[in-house]
């Protein structure tokens, strides 16, 4: 067993983590903290988990061997700054704070996208999760990007659910806006294309071309469709295309590629990325889900942990979607 503390405990993220967690075989959380909730009971705050724990909420952490930071988009390093960790205790990051800049004093974060990076993850003892739409669209282009395939503009079109906005409501999280409404927002300058840009560079494309990417709020709570589409330069045959996609993910136990096509509830509440490839008219086009709670954020953290401490890679996330 190994324990396990997790700061920011009263977001969405922290709530899927706990609601992963607490199922999971080998782990013991000791602690779960909050500021502003220190002393109240976990399930007051994360309803869903009433009758699964009794955890109460302290103000720090006693002896971890990992801990989960799920704070606010730049408090990590403040957080890192300020707490003094125990000796060996590993990081896993889901905020922001180091993916395009690993480096913090004398530890440098592996970027956690496990499809690319397992090998690293085994070894490291700090790992920034990647985003939850750079995970969707990452996972969509690795294997063109690993055979330098990837020779004109990409194209994506992606909508999100109002989860990804975090839990505190705002103008456009609100009901009243959100509900039977799409709205795009930050096209072509979101925060995650340097990421994405930098995942594929490193994966084997030479030249990356332009990314225009333009997101969009969805009126659903979880999950992430995207839509992505780049001139097909016909190296590879359809078919091959669509084999090697497969051959590509044969050893991951979470992406797999559908031969139909493919809707979010499939992969709502599950640690799975689903693609679906169909080409037209000298472009191929490349369908990608996931749940941006799960595979985008939570999920994608547990499956690092097991990686860096030698568990098996689905262990406590093999969860059941439903389409109806």
């Amino acid at each position: 067993m190994i324990n396990v503390s997790i700061a920011g405990g009263t977001g969405y993220t922290a709530g899927e983590l706990l609601r992963i967690l607490l199922c999971h075989p080998e782990v013991n959380i000791e602690s779960v903290i909050s500021t502003t909730s220190a002393g109240k009971r976990i399930d007051s705050v994360h309803r869903d988990l009433l009758g699964d724990t009794d955890l109460i909420y302290s103000d720090t952490f006693k002896n971890p061997d990992v801990i989960f930071l799920c704070l606010g988009h730049g408090l990590s390093r403040e957080f890192l700054e300020n707490n003094e960790l125990p000796v060996g205790c590993k990081i896993i990051d889901l905020g922001n704070d180091f993916r395009n800049q690993p480096m913090f004093g004398n530890k440098e974060f592996v970027f956690g996208l496990c499809e690319q990076n397992r090998e690293e993850i085994k070894k490291a003892d700090y790992v920034a999760n990647p985003g939850c739409f750079a995970t969707t669209i990452m996972l969509a282009l690795l294997p063109l990007a690993s055979k330098n395939l990837i020779t004109d503009e990409i194209h994506i079109h992606a909508i999100t659910g109002s989860t990804g906005a975090g839990k505190r409501p705002g103008e456009t999280t609100h009901f009243s806006y959100r509900d039977n409404n799409i709205s795009v927002y930050k096209p072509f300058t979101h925060q995650h294309l340097e990421e994405i840009g930098n995942t594929l560079t490193a994966a084997g494309n030479d030249k990356l071309t332009q990314i225009n990417f333009v997101p969009m709020r969805g009126d659903f709570t979880r999950g992430i469709f995207a839509s992505i589409y780049t001139k097909w330069n016909e190296k590879l045959s359809e078919e091959e295309t669509i084999s090697f996609y497969n051959e590509y993910y044969a050893d991951s136990p979470f992406v797999f590629v559908s031969e139909k096509s493919i809707s979010l509830k499939e992969v709502v509440n599950t640690n799975k990325c689903l693609l679906h490839i169909e080409f037209h008219n000298g472009y191929i086009h490349i369908t990608s889900i996931t749940d941006n709670l799960v595979k985008g954020a939570s999920g994608q953290a547990v499956q690092n942990m097991n990686l860096m401490f030698g568990f098996d890679e689905s262990l406590g996330l093999k969860l059941k979607g439903s389409s109806f």
